[in-house]
């Protein structure tokens, strides 16, 4: 009477699959019988056997003629092309000829354990063989039509998902192609006036941003590389404000080998190391000490990457540069909104001793530790 076998784009394991039919199966075993047992005089036993048997044989034939169907129907289509059931046209013609074959055959089966001779469907009136075979399709069209449902509301929730998915992933490479030019920028007015006054060290520095940008460029392209690949483009950034600020800038690295390997967005510590030097060690007569670190640390919701980077400048409130444009802070920030949401943030303090702290926080659950990902040399 029903085909509770059939749910489109439902791949469930064999005990989940049974355990639900068994319990669609009894359902309309029991509905049916009480809605016969309230116009019949037939003793509930009968009904009950008889129900049982229909709704069984008549769930295992639409299966079947649906899978056929769909069989056919999928027939020479690409495995991304292939549909999960056979279509509004074939499937109706699964529950007419399933449930009149279900009728039949469960009418037979019903009369050999009863020991009675039940009327078979080819048998009756006209009348009262469309009565019958409409009374027994109801199930199964109802269910039918909550399958479908049910998959085209999945199907359009998955869609969105998608869709957001795909927009999050558009809006971090425009903040990522964003970044490539500002750090391009600085780095190319430092050259501008290390030219003016000493043209040698002008031409190293010219070195190190050939060299700086080749492995730069390649690692925006991709989605994520290993902590250990973007602590090595710190290194050749760092190099080439060494070339400026000579023994002024002092650098420091401490990165755990067991964190060096976790895939993090590129170039993510790219604009607070640079706002470090331009507003915090490059305005100082002396410069000062720059420490980039990573540490494995446990927040509200679970273990997290704590990335910081610590300068002993002129801090916060001391920098002739802090009415800027805040350009790299918001960038860094919008990318962690558009990758992680609300697990990550971002925090600036200023240390007791001085200068200037800034730490990201980032779920490590979200965060792959894929093998592949070597570290790269400096």
């Amino acid at each position: 009477m029903t085909p509770s076998f059939f749910v489109p784009g439902s791949p469930l394991g064999w005990r989940h699959w049974l355990r639900r039919q068994l319990l669609i199966i009894a359902t309309i075993t029991t509905a049916m019988s009480l809605i016969q047992l309230a116009i019949s005089d037939t003793p509930w036993q009968g009904i009950l056997l008889y129900t049982s048997c229909i709704t069984i044989c008549c769930s295992g034939f639409v299966q079947l003629l649906s899978q056929f169907f769909t069989s056919l129907r999928n027939r020479g289509r690409a495995p991304d092309q292939q549909q999960s059931w056979p279509g509004p046209g074939l499937m109706a013609v699964s529950l007419l000829l399933g449930t009149a074959l279900g009728i039949e055959v469960g009418g037979l089966i019903g009369n050999q354990f009863s020991g009675f001779h039940s009327a078979r469907l080819l048998a009756l009136d006209r009348q009262t063989a469309l009565a019958t075979l409409i009374f027994s399709l109801l199930p199964g069209i109802a269910l039918t039509n909550y399958f479908v449902v049910r998959q085209r509301i999945e199907r359009a929730r998955t869609e969105a998902q998608t869709a957001q998915r795909v927009a999050a992933e558009t809006r971090l490479r425009l903040l990522e192609a964003q970044l490539e030019p500002h750090m391009l920028f600085n780095t190319l007015a430092n050259l501008r006036v290390l030219i003016g006054m000493d043209p040698g060290r002008a031409q190293e520095m010219l070195d190190h941003l050939n060299a700086f940008l080749r492995a730069t460029l390649t690692a925006s392209r991709v989605d994520g590389h290993s902590l250990a690949t973007e602590f090595a483009r710190l290194d050749d950034y760092l190099a080439l404000m060494k070339v400026r600020m000579g023994e002024r800038l002092q650098t420091r690295f401490e990165l755990p080998e067991a964190l060096a390997a976790l895939e993090v967005p590129p170039l993510l510590l790219q604009p607070l190391v640079e706002n470090a030097i331009k507003h915090g060690l490059e305005p100082q007569l002396d410069g000062g000490q720059l420490i980039v670190s990573a540490c494995e640390v446990m927040g509200a919701e679970g273990q997290v990457l704590l990335l910081s980077v610590r300068d002993s400048g002129c801090g916060l409130s001391e920098s002739p540069s802090s009415s800027g444009t805040r350009f790299g802070l918001q960038q860094v920030r919008d990318r962690l909104q558009t990758r992680f949401g609300s697990a990550a943030n971002l925090a600036i303090s200023g240390p007791p001793e001085g200068g200037c702290l800034v730490e990201l926080r980032l779920p490590l659950a979200q965060l792959s530790h894929p093998g592949a990902l070597a570290p790269q040399q400096p």
